[in-house]
């Protein structure tokens, strides 16, 4: 019995069709972040052990690949007292954190503001399950330098071009900062020491709802009395703001003393954005990368239970490896996400044309026709012509083929004669 030659459970094959499908797809995403003042760069898959696990990753540094260092011995490993000892490199779980490094070791050959495009594969040890894989891409965009609104308002401009460009129209974009996050729990009276773990809870939100957060809360002993204030904050009275980020809006969501710094910024990007239609505040969205310092947002769809897109400011994360702080903020397009919801045609320009022959056929015939017809602007494909010509047909169809011919051993490229495969 033959064994199974699937690929690693988690990480997929692409058909001809499909490749060409996310080819299109990406092709739409680079234009529009080109298009919107932004360079694309490339980063190493691999980074260093310690960098990949310095704390800024969140739990997804719990679900980064290992590489184990060269030349190791039976006593290494029986004297390693954590498998992270074995390894010096790991595969990137994100491409933020490689950004960082980037801006790091490049900054003298890089614009005072920087506006980078990193499109590539990640790999997290996830649990595959449906829009959940272990190797996936990632389509970011990130300004670096820029300390101001204007970065997020760059971002977020370009991200709903994107959207609308692949035909994904009447997202909803939500916006925090996560000041805000750790200024309410402070107002409810849970100690900074807390905040990390509270955090993990109240991003489950969505899942749990507002009565699984505080049975999960309680269930962790935490102290009462802060899950006490929390349960009557979310049991307050509450009513529709016409204009749901506004200043009216985020001070109606959130506790008296929470962040002012935190609020005004907020404010400021939603005049500087001018038409907020599409942007809702939402006091306790959280994203959980353990790298971001203030403004954070999070796309959503009406008919879609998960997020598009997300991102936010992470000031902090280059000063680790500069000495200084650098602003910076990030926007990612989950590509995995939004691929299988658009359908892209194939350029109508494109001529790609299939050649059937037979054996007896030269190959110094279908070679000279080939030449000829990719001089004159054509994708050609030799195909040997089978008894059953209806599979063919539609497999050549399915990779974006439009006309047909059959070639005889006297054909010339005047003599074609084409049949279109609609």
């Amino acid at each position: 019995m033959a064994s199974q030659v699937n690929p690693p459970r988690g990480m997929r094959d692409f058909l001809p069709a499909e490749k060409a499908q996310r080819e299109r797809v990406l092709s739409v995403i680079r234009s529009v972040y080109s298009t919107h003042g932004f360079d694309e760069i490339e980063t190493p898959v691999m980074e260093e052990s310690a960098r990949l696990h310095s704390g800024l990753g969140g739990d997804n540094e719990k679900l980064s690949y290992g590489i184990l260092k060269r030349g190791l011995t039976t006593d290494d490993l029986h004297a390693a007292k954590d498998a992270l000892e074995l390894a010096d490199l790991g595969l990137r779980f994100d491409l933020t954190v490689p950004l960082a490094r980037f801006y790091a070791t490049n900054q003298a050959a890089l614009p005072s503001v920087f506006r980078a495009i990193q499109i590539g594969s990640v790999w997290r040890a996830e649990r595959p399950q449906k829009g959940r894989y272990r190797q996936f891409i990632q389509c970011d965009i990130d300004i670096i330098g820029e300390k101001g609104v204007l970065a997020e308002v760059e971002l977020i401009t370009a991200t709903v071009a994107t959207l609308s460009s692949l035909g994904i129209d009447g997202c909803t974009i939500r916006i925090n900062d996560r000041r805000l996050l750790t200024s309410m729990l402070t107002v409810f009276g849970f100690p900074p020491s807390e905040h990390a773990s509270v955090l993990i809870t109240i991003d489950k939100l969505d899942k749990l709802g507002h009565d699984g957060v505080i049975t999960e809360l309680r269930d962790r002993a935490y102290p009462a009395g802060p899950i006490d204030a929390l349960e009557a904050f979310f049991r307050r009275p509450q009513t529709m703001e016409f204009n749901p980020f506004g200043e009216r809006a985020i001070r109606k969501a959130l506790p008296e003393g929470a962040d002012e710094t935190a609020i005004a910024a907020l404010v400021a990007l939603a005049e500087a954005l001018g038409d907020v239609s599409s942007l809702v505040f939402d006091p306790f969205l959280v994203r959980g990368m353990g790298y971001y310092t203030g403004t954070i947002f999070e796309v959503t769809h009406p008919s879609l239970g998960y997020s598009l897109a997300g991102g936010g400011r992470y000031d902090g994360m280059i000063g680790r490896f500069l000495g200084g702080d650098v602003p910076a903020v990030g926007f990612s397009v989950g590509f995995e996400r939004i691929v299988d919801l658009v359908s892209l045609e194939g350029s109508a320009t494109d001529d790609a044309v299939a050649l059937l022959h037979d054996d007896d056929v030269p190959a110094s015939v279908l070679v000279a026709l080939k030449t000829g017809l990719i001089a004159q602007g054509s994708r050609v494909r030799l195909e040997r012509k089978p008894r059953n010509l209806k599979p063919l047909f539609a497999q050549l169809a399915a990779s974006g083929f439009q006309r047909v011919a059959t070639v005889t051993a006297d054909s010339t490229l005047e003599s074609l004669e084409f049949r279109d495969l609609g």
